[in-house]
């Protein structure tokens, strides 16, 4: 059964009539067509007719003929008979070259509401930009959240034993949807594999020489093996000196770029709490989902709060936030999670199983006099709050159960 993944209607529905095109993005296999489907589902409801909603998957070989902006116009503009509004959906736009133009044609000449899906970032910048402002809005669709896989899961009619268990797959094997199509672990692991190959290979390195692919496999690698840790160019350039081999900083930091712009990872940047303002720089990479990093990594070590804080900055980033690594004079909080000009603080451990831990966690917040509500979040069952900081678990949290506030 097809997830109806609400989370995201509700954002795009308001838009449903509108003449602004609305361009949905994400990293490939994360669920764009289908949102697309739940949205022709809810116009049917509506009674729009079926006649008036036109579809056209751009990775269909049926399609191999539309190839630029006049076959594309050629094709919708043939479909549409009358004066009646039409809803137009369009998979995968960035196979068409020049778009853009297009679609500046649709919105110019034609009384229709547009859809468009890709999954390269650089839909909305360039000439679509020029051509097109003010006239776009977009939505990223990430893979399923935690919520969403026991949704999916009950929806479906298949349990788990308790949620724990369930997250630390999740944890695991993150939440891309077909992956709850394979039930053993070397399936998941296989689809996985392939899944992100078939991403690099498409949208990345199809046009790179050979010696320039292995060098992106490498760094890639490294980038989502170490997902969440600070980052340093420095080390990967010496890291491939002591192998005798040479890698300039700018390819690395053109190879991040690839990488943002397929949506594989999210760039965090810093945020000075002290004196309440976002650094310029960024120093962090938080893959899109946690199975990138689990088929690039030899083992899987669940107090390892990497994983953790990189299944809680998805969550914030689909809730809406806006998400700073924060830093303070000798110091650093995981995250400052910021909406509305409001803002938290939040730490994130695995379990708060000693003193130390304890003191550890909940003193990163010693030194920060901002009155903004202070998180720890942990696996721990018990609440471990005190001193005004609120401690959450973190299955309650991405379940819904408990919310953050903010000042």
């Amino acid at each position: 059964m097809m997830l109806k993944r609400e989370m995201y209607l509700r954002q795009i529905r308001p838009f449903y009539d509108s003449d602004i095109i609305k361009v949905i993005t994400g990293v490939r296999r994360a669920g764009k067509s289908v949102i697309l489907e739940s949205i022709r589902d809810e116009l049917a409801e509506r009674k729009i007719s079926a006649d008036q909603m036109i579809y056209i998957n751009l990775e269909d070989l049926e399609y191999s003929y539309i190839l630029n902006a006049k076959d594309l116009n050629n094709e919708i503009k043939g479909r549409i008979k009358g004066n009646a509004k039409y809803y137009i959906f369009l998979d995968e736009i960035q196979h068409i070259q020049n778009f853009e133009k297009a679609l500046a044609s649709f919105m110019a000449t034609l009384n229709v509401s547009l859809f468009v899906t890709g999954s390269c970032s650089t839909l909305l910048s360039g000439e679509l930009a020029t051509l097109l402002t003010g006239r776009t809005v977009e939505f990223e669709i990430l893979p399923f959240s935690f919520r969403e896989m026991k949704e999916f899961f009950t929806a479906n009619g298949r349990g788990w034993a308790d949620d724990h268990e369930m997250f630390l797959n999740y944890l695991k094997w993150g939440g891309f949807p077909l992956r709850f199509d394979y039930n053993s672990e070397a399936a998941v692991k296989q689809y996985i594999s392939n899944l992100y190959r078939g991403i690099v290979s498409k949208d990345i390195t199809a046009k790179f020489r050979s010696e320039d692919r292995q060098k992106f496999t490498d760094i890639s690698l490294y980038i989502l093996a170490n997902a969440g840790k600070e980052f340093s160019s420095d080390n990967l350039v010496n890291a491939y000196k002591t192998e005798k081999k040479v890698i300039s900083q700018r390819t690395v930091y053109n190879y991040l770029d690839r990488m943002k712009k397929a949506y594989l990872i999210h760039g965090v940047g810093r945020y000075n709490i002290t004196g309440k303002k976002a650094l310029g720089n960024r120093e962090k990479f938080y893959a899109v989902d946690t199975a990138l990093r689990t088929i690039n990594t030899n083992t899987i070590n669940y107090e390892d709060t990497f994983f953790l804080e990189n299944v809680i900055y998805n969550e914030l980033i689909m809730r809406g936030f806006t998400v700073f690594a924060g830093k303070t004079y000798k110091g650093e909080v995981d995250f400052v999670a910021i909406k509305d000009d409001r803002k938290c603080f939040i730490q994130v451990a695995y379990l708060l199983d000693s003193e130390k831990t304890i003191k550890r966690e909940f003193g990163a917040y010693s030194r920060i006099t901002d009155a903004s509500p202070k998180y720890v979040m942990s696996l721990d069952r018990f609440d471990l709050s005190h001193d005004g900081i609120v401690h959450l678990n973190i299955i309650d949290f991405l379940l819904g159960r408990r919310e953050l506030f903010l000042t």
